[in-house]
């Protein structure tokens, strides 16, 4: 008995003893698990590439085609951390290629991007976020089938788009027409006057067909689309003139007179005011698009009439040489434009007109977009073959990289905070905001 009792006891004590060994060996694992997603959080936080987007890249695949060389990438959900743009470097992360000779690309809502051939080229091409060719959509139209009375069969030269608020259509200026009927091409210097009217197209953001034409000034550059969808603004370089568009009726509406060789425009978010450059002196026109009315005839009628002609244009004056690219802050306190003729980018006090702050960016800025979260700016340097990163609040470059030749349009997609630049040198680019490195 006493053996037993003996052997008894040293079995209970094993079991014992095992359950303990399991208790610790729980706990344990349990702790190296803790510690190792702890670890993982941490290297997630603090070394993975937080983007300012609603996107991270996390794969890579290079495609290549006849037309278009892109990189096509697989995004996540956005990280936890959100690192400052000052402290983050613009990296080029792919180039887009083929028959192009892009003027400017254009972001849409819908994460399309169109890009003007002019007469370079005779096109416009889309792309998707990838930089895939979606399609390319020629400027050769017959007028007499959108309704041009008289119209003829007609070439365009794409310059500048504009998107509606949804992505459901886009307006495309034409520098001039070219078929019977029209006249020379003006030039850039518009030595003469009585230069043809041209027209701008609209593409329906679904088939990306041409859906409606108007007329508008001599050279239409520039175009905004209010916020509100109700007006297009075209700036026509060569009638020194405003157009203003009926959005929904396709109608040019009055113009109002700019000034030598009008450009940039930029809109208020609640589509009450309009800001226009006068790039061929040194002023800024403003324009209350809350006055802007619209009357049917009385009696039943066709007529629609506008009230263009009363409405109360104010200026903001001595803003700075040659002024031509113009953007609102978030909070429509302030105009960021930049000074073709003095290689500056200046920020405005949109109510007074008061240079608040100065930089000096590269060889004649032309073109620029602010980031999607409003914290800088992205210039296009046309000399230099450079792209300058310039913060709002202090107005500091703080960031500078190479372009290929001619950079002269630009854009940030609103879906990913990527900067697409365009360059007259036959490519599109596309640049990310990375984490800065050694």
């Amino acid at each position: 008995m006493s053996s037993e009792r003996t052997y008894g006891m040293a079995y209970v004590g094993l079991i014992v003893s095992l359950l303990a060994v399991g208790v610790v060996g729980w706990i344990f694992r349990d702790q190296v698990e803790t510690s190792v997603l702890a670890e993982v959080a941490t290297a997630t936080t603090s070394t993975a590439p937080s983007s300012v987007a609603p996107t991270t890249t996390t794969s890579t695949t290079t495609t290549t085609s006849t037309t278009t060389t892109s990189t096509t990438t697989t995004t996540t959900a956005p990280p936890t951390t959100t690192i400052p743009l000052a402290e983050r470097t613009l990296e080029r992360i792919d180039s887009v290629s083929g028959n192009i000779a892009p003027k400017s690309v254009v972001a849409t809502p819908t994460g399309l991007f169109f890009a003007q051939n002019m007469m370079y080229r005779h096109t416009v091409t889309v792309y998707d976020q990838q930089g895939v060719l979606l399609e390319t959509i020629s400027d050769r139209v017959d007028l007499a089938e959108y309704g041009v009375e008289g119209g003829v069969v007609a070439r365009g030269a794409p310059v500048e788009a504009a998107s509606t608020s949804d992505g459901s259509k886009v307006y495309v200026s034409n520098y001039a027409m070219y078929g019977p009927g029209f006249g020379p091409e003006p030039g850039d210097s518009c030595a003469d006057t009585g230069w043809d009217n041209s027209y701008l197209y609209r593409v329906d953001g679904a088939s990306l067909e041409i859906d409606q034409v108007i007329e508008v000034g001599a050279v239409p550059k520039f175009l905004a689309v209010s916020p509100d969808d109700r007006w297009v603004l075209v700036s026509n370089w060569c009638s020194f003139d405003l157009s203003i568009v009926d959005a929904e009726l396709g109608i040019e509406a009055g113009r109002i007179d700019i000034g030598r060789h009008p450009r940039g425009i930029a809109i208020s978010s609640d589509s009450s005011t309009a800001y226009v450059t006068e790039m061929g002196g040194s002023d800024i026109v403003v324009v209350p698009l809350d006055q802007l009315e619209r009357t049917r005839d009385a009696f039943g009628g066709e007529t629609t009439t506008w009230n263009v002609a009363e409405l109360d244009v104010q200026r903001l004056t001595d803003v700075g040489r040659g002024p031509r690219s113009v953007v609102l802050s978030p909070d429509n306190a302030h105009l960021y434009v930049t000074l073709n003729g003095e290689g500056q980018v200046v920020k405005v006090d949109a109510g007074t007109g008061e240079i608040l702050e100065r930089v000096r960016t590269g060889d004649a800025p032309r073109s620029m977009a602010i980031s999607t979260d409003g914290e800088a700016l992205y210039v296009v340097n046309y000399l230099s073959n450079t792209m300058s990163k310039v913060l709002t609040e202090t107005m500091e470059e703080v960031d500078e990289v190479r372009t290929a030749d001619k950079p002269i349009g630009i854009t940030v997609d609103p879906r990913n905070a990527n900067v697409w630049v365009s360059n007259y040198s036959g490519v599109l680019q596309i640049f990310e905001e990375q984490l800065a490195t050694g």
